[in-house]
């Protein structure tokens, strides 16, 4: 009776494992936040870009400006995309989840415009905190650069 109890609770503990939905990575969570943020950039679309970003987002660009909310971020890029600025890419340095939040940091890369119109590289890192919303989707809740 006794090994007949106890290959029922090991056959019970393995349908369950079976059936628990594994957790996703932040790592590819946050990758393809970045791939259809950069995809958003590279399209000039300054309302796509603020479309990633809550209602009460924070963005700290490196112009050291504190820019609240989706509508400041339209505006913000709506001017970075009148410099020029294009090829955009993140590239994932870390990411870790702490329930709903993630957070991810990242080398950052553009071409973009001198002040005499010559091209130039553009470079550096950024921080960023996701908050998931309920449909599953990434929201920005801060995003900072230098």
């Amino acid at each position: 009776m006794v090994r007949l109890l106890t290959s029922m609770f090991g056959m019970l503990c393995i349908c369950l494992l079976a059936f628990t939905p594994a957790k996703a990575d932040p790592a590819d969570e946050v990758r393809a936040a970045y791939s259809a943020w950069d995809e958003a950039f590279n399209k000039a679309d300054a309302k796509a870009v603020a479309a990633f970003y809550a209602a009460d987002a924070i963005f700290l660009p490196a112009t050291h400006d504190v820019i609240k909310g989706a509508d400041g971020v339209e505006k913000f890029f709506g001017g970075i995309f009148g410099m020029g600025a294009t090829d955009h890419k993140l590239e994932l340095i870390g990411a870790q989840a702490d329930g709903n939040l993630l957070i991810g940091t990242a080398k950052w890369s553009a071409s973009g415009k001198d002040d005499k119109g010559a091209d130039q590289p553009w470079a550096g890192l950024a921080t960023h905190v996701f908050e998931k919303q309920a449909d599953g989707s990434l929201k920005l809740k801060v995003h900072t650069f230098n």
